[in-house]
This record gives C-alpha cells, sequence and structure tokens, in this order.
C-alpha cells in the first residue's frame, strides 16, 4: 500500500541539496543497486557493477554530482511504495493539476539478469494533467572522469571513463537540450497516458539499442520474476510483510556474478552528521555473508545460502581467513579519499576499507555458525570444504589467546569478550560436525579442550559482578550490544547471559533503538541490528511477550520509507545514518521475527 512521503505529509523537500536518507527507495537486478529519492531523482548508480565508481553521485555532490530526475514541474505530494513482492517501486505524484505514477525497475529479462543494466522509468497519467521536468546529469564516476556525448547512425551515446549510455525515452517526451554534461527534456501526461526514459548502458562493451516498448514489457518481467521468488520463500511466521521485504532488500544485496553478498550499496553515508565514521561498505564481510546465508536458509532460499557459502569457501581457500574481500573475490585495498563533499558535508568520502588490514577472530564462529546452519537444513559438506575447516578450526586453537579488533573494527586490539566468544563457537559448532561426520574427526579432541579452555577464561576474566554483565573486556566497565548474540551462540550460562541483556538494554538503550557499546553515543546514532539482536535473545530467553514488544516498537519507529532500513538512526529525531541498504539490519530483523515465531534456528 502506497504511503505518504514524509509520513505526516507535506512536500518532498531537500534541505541543502540532500534528502534525508529515508527518502530514498532501492533498485537492483542482481549486479548494481540504484536509489530513487521520493522527488523521482535517482541520485546514486554505480553501474554496471555495485562496487563500480558511480554514474549518478549527488548523493554525496549535490552540486556537481551525477543523477537521473523525473520530477513534477510543479508543487507536489508523493507516496511510494514497493508493489508486493517485488523490488519494483511505484511512486504517486499530485500537483495542483493532476495525479500521475512514476514506477521503477532496474529490469531483468526471461532469462534472468541482462547483459546490460537497464534503468527503466515509466511514467503514467492517473488523473488530470502533469507535466514533469526530467534532468539527465552525467556523473564524474566519483571526480574521476570527463562525460562527452557522442553521435553515429545508430544515435547518441554518453561516455564516462568506460562507461557508454543511451538515452531511451518515448515519442511524447521532448528533448529540450543536450550537451557534454546534461539532458533535460519534459514529458505531460493526461489520465491514461503512458510515457517511458530510461539508460541502457554497458562497460567497455558494445550495446543493443533496445526498442522502448521492449524496455517498457520488461518492468512487467522483471515484477513477475521478483514476485515468484518471493513466492517461493518458506517463511510462514509471524510480520511476514516485515520478512518478505527485508529479504527482498538482501536479495538487492547478492551480486549475482559470483554469489558475492555486499553489507551495503553505498560508500561513506556517515554514522554521524559531520563525522568521520564515513565508510565504504560495498564489500563482502564474512560475518555478513554468515549471517545472510543463516537468513536465506532460515527463508528457504537454499539456492541463495548454497551460492554464498560456496563463494565464501573459494575465498577462505585463495586468501585466508580475511574479515572482508571484493565481491570479485579479491582482497580489499587500502583506504582512499575522493574529492566530494560526502553526505550533508560529512567529510572524508572514501573507496576501500581499512578493516581488511585486521584480524577479527569474530570471523571464526560466523564461519562455522554457518557451515553448522547449512548441515542443520539438509546441506552437505564435501571433502575439501571440510579440509578446509578443519584447517580454520585448527587456526582458532591456536590463535584464541591474541588481541584482535572486534566485531566492531576498533583501531585498538583488545581481548574482546564477543571475540572470544566467537572463538568458543567456533571450536564449538567444529566438534559437533566432526562428531556428526561431517569434519575430520582427529582434532576433535583438541578442539574440545581449546573450546572448554576458551569459555573457563571468559568467565574468569570478562565478567563484572559491579555491573552483572559480561563487559567488552576484561578491565573495562563498558558494555558492548553485540554479546546479545552470545544467546543465539548458545554460550554460557542462562543467568549469567539474562543479565548481561539486562543491563544491555538498561545502558545503551534510547527509547526503541540501542547503541552499539558504552560511550559511543557522542559519535554515531543507534545500530539498529543490535535492538533485533537483543529482540532474539530476549525470546530465547524465554522473554517472548516483551521482546515482541520491543520489535514492534522499532520497526513502528523505521516504517519511513518503503521498506529500506540503514545502518543507524538517529534516536532524536528518527533520521536514518550510514549505509544503506544495510544487509546486517534486515538480516537481524528477520532473524528476530523468526525466533519470536518459535521457528527454529
Amino acid at each position: 500500500m502506497l504511503k505518504p512521503f514524509p509520513r505526516i505529509g507535506g512536500p518532498v523537500e531537500r534541505k541543502n541539496g540532500y534528502l534525508p536518507l529515508e527518502a530514498y527507495a532501492a533498485l537492483g537486478e542482481g549486479r548494481s543497486v540504484a536509489l530513487s529519492g521520493a522527488d523521482g531523482s535517482i541520485d546514486w548508480w554505480c553501474c554496471p557493477n555495485l562496487d563500480s565508481p558511480p554514474l549518478f553521485d549527488r548523493l554525496l555532490a549535490p552540486e556537481g554530482g551525477g543523477y537521473f530526475a523525473v520530477t513534477p514541474d510543479a508543487p507536489f505530494t508523493a507516496e511510494i511504495a514497493y508493489r508486493d513482492g517485488s523490488n519494483v517501486h511505484e511512486t504517486v505524484f499530485t500537483t495542483p493539476t493532476g495525479k500521475a505514477r512514476l514506477t521503477e525497475s532496474l529490469n531483468s529479462g526471461p532469462a534472468g539478469r541482462l547483459p546490460w543494466a537497464e534503468l527503466a522509468r515509466r511514467i503514467e497519467g492517473l488523473e488530470g494533467h502533469v507535466r514533469f521536468r526530467i534532468e539527465l546529469v552525467f556523473g564524474t564516476r566519483g571526480d574521476t572522469a570527463g562525460p562527452f556525448l557522442s553521435t553515429n547512425a545508430s544515435g547518441r551515446a554518453f561516455h564516462v571513463m568506460g562507461l557508454m549510455g543511451l538515452f531511451r525515452h518515448g515519442d511524447g517526451v521532448q528533448v529540450d537540450a543536450e550537451d557534454d554534461h546534461a539532458i533535460t527534456a519534459h514529458v505531460e501526461v493526461v489520465a491514461g497516458q503512458s510515457e517511458l526514459v530510461a539508460i541502457v548502458a554497458g562497460e567497455h562493451e558494445p550495446l543493443v539499442v533496445a526498442p522502448v516498448a521492449d524496455i517498457d514489457r520488461r518492468i512487467e518481467v522483471s515484477c513477475d520474476a521478483w514476485r515468484n521468488w518471493t513466492e517461493r520463500l518458506g517463511y510462514r511466521g509471524r510480520y511476514r510483510d516485515k520478512v518478505e521485504r527485508s529479504a527482498l532488500a538482501l536479495k538487492l544485496l547478492l551480486y549475482s556474478p559470483t554469489g558475492a553478498i555486499a553489507a551495503a550499496a553505498t560508500t561513506s553515508l556517515p554514522e554521524g552528521i559531520g563525522g568521520k565514521k564515513n565508510y565504504d561498505y560495498r564489500y563482502a564481510w564474512v560475518r555478513d555473508a554468515g549471517y545472510v546465508i543463516k537468513a536465506f536458509l532460515r527463508l528457504g532460499a537454499h539456492a541463495e545460502a548454497s551460492a554464498a557459502l560456496t563463494w565464501l569457501f573459494r575465498r577462505l581457500e585463495e586468501h585466508g581467513a580475511q574479515v572482508l574481500y571484493t565481491l570479485d573475490g579479491e582482497v580489499v585495498s587500502d583506504e582512499e579519499e575522493i574529492d566530494l563533499p560526502g553526505y550533508r558535508d560529512s567529510r572524508p568520502v572514501r573507496t576501500g576499507n581499512a578493516a581488511s588490514g585486521q584480524h577479527q577472530h569474530g570471523i571464526y564462529g560466523d564461519i562455522f555458525e554457518t557451515a553448522a546452519r547449512f548441515v542443520s537444513g539438509g546441506g552437505m559438506l564435501d571433502l575439501r570444504s571440510g579440509a578446509l575447516l578443519a584447517r580454520l578450526a585448527d587456526e582458532c586453537a591456536e590463535t584464541w589467546k591474541l588481541k584482535d579488533a572486534g566485531i566492531w573494527e576498533l583501531p585498538e586490539p583488545q581481548h574482546y569478550t564477543g571475540s572470544k566468544i566467537s572463538c568458543w563457537q567456533a571450536l564449538a559448532r567444529a566438534v559437533e560436525l566432526a562428531e556428526d561426520g561431517h569434519l575430520p574427526s582427529s582434532c576433535k579432541d583438541r578442539w574440545a579442550r581449546s573450546r572448554d579452555r576458551v569459555a573457563d577464561w571468559i568467565n574468569e576474566h570478562c565478567w563484572s559482578e559491579a555491573k552483572q554483565a559480561y563487559v567488552m573486556h576484561p578491565g573495562s566497565d563498558r558494555l558492548d550490544a553485540s554479546l546479545a548474540l552470545a544467546v543465539r551462540f548458545r554460550f554460557g550460562s542462562l543467568d549469567r547471559l539474562t543479565a548481561t541483556c539486562k543491563a544491555i538494554d538498561r545502558d545503551l538503550g534510547r527509547g526503541p533503538y540501542h547503541y552499539r557499546y558504552s560511550g559511543v553515543d557522542a559519535e554515531e546514532g543507534c545500530f539498529l541490528a543490535c535492538t533485533f539482536w537483543l529482540v532474539e535473545a530476549m525470546a530465547l530467553l524465554g522473554q517472548g511477550d516483551e521482546a515482541a514488544q520491543k520489535f514492534e516498537a522499532l520497526v513502528e519507529v523505521l516504517d519511513r520509507n518503503s521498506g529500506i532500513h540503514s545502518e543507524m538512526a538517529d534516536p532524536s529525531t528518527g533520521a536514518y545514518l550510514g549505509n544503506l541498504p544495510q544487509g546486517l539490519t534486515h538480516l537481524a530483523l528477520i532473524q528476530a521475527a523468526a525466533t519470536l515465531s518459535g521457528l527454529e534456528l
């Protein structure tokens, strides 16, 4: 059902050129993701791949950035929603003279993903008449190239650093001007009239000059494909509409050429406005991949889970236990800064990620928990994968005593409690897999001894009587919301875990939200996944009614757009912060909803 944006009604407005992050919907086809604002402007599109330099980057550069806007040429209000079961998005604009619908899709074909990128936008008159202005401003691919136009017998194309694109439109669209910087046009639709504008693009490759009617028809083909996928999901629990929408968001982040799962579709959206916590999330974290695989398994999306697990095992064989990889499976480069203003003047804008040089014990727990869930869901590990996991269990048993960067990738190495729990988790799952014949059993006893030593060390050094909770690391009185995950991992005593969750809720909670750890509130917003983790933990601890109340309170305040969620939110305003769509948020929602429904882990 369409909903007004903003929810309280009124016009869609930019502030200093920026839309609020919750104004965006995400479009995708398994290779790239575009962000379309509620005012009809696509302000972010990395094309042809999710991690390519951006073609449209007004999201980070409101003055000089590229964008593709289809906007009423009069004051308007907007109602927004995805089609049911689909990532095809609709916006209904109401102006003083009429009403019109904008339907948007990154298209696929009958056989799946197209060889080229095809961004289709259908404009339909519903009531009266509405005039639209159309602006296609060629981006500079992150301030790295100068665009230009070329013409031949087949048509007119724009070029930006190896990317060639065609602006396709119906007969009713009138082009007003075009040059090496932009194309401007207009169209007026009346009730019952439909027009189409689109971009067909590719990088270092010839392009088919697709007929406009074919592009328009592929919007419906794409919608049918999304709905067929959604209908095959096996989820039958509570909050089904929220779960399906989150599953569709995760599907957008599954990079189909390789099976990798991106953490998010954007870079450098700030965790705090004006701050420096602006990172590139267009990579595949082992942690996020593991969690998403488990969520797909829980939803019955076995093909996606298998593809992602295969991708993960191959990367581990090639590069060892890294924190993250590129979507093509390579080691991520160091951070570099790009000379763009950043979202709401939050610098720096970055590519690459410094976490690639870190060690995090959490990757061991994530890998083994993922493998265990895959097996419990009816999957089988091949001999090569079993040998790989055995080597990783040995590595975990040898290195668990070392300091690491922790789940939050902090610059100061510490004996983070969550990291030690992840080592325990990895060794515990390794023993269970070996006992069931999925791993070589020759080292099972050693893994069991190490598992027990890790547990003893945590209980001796990481529990605080004063706080009545496990603390962030020994010698600290800070709390860490990620320790709620220990309940799902089946670590420790229920009494201590219950007390820890109570302390997290008390000290890190802000209304329906929660911060990541003590003292971080001055630098960033609340981390949405943390609340869902706490909800799941409480449900597993037998506090189902209270957990459900927390879940419902959070999803209510997140109901600000078409269903795409970010990494964080400002607890005072509810405004979204951080990169989006954020896979970790959506998968944590799925896990919490499934656990509240009593479905098996």
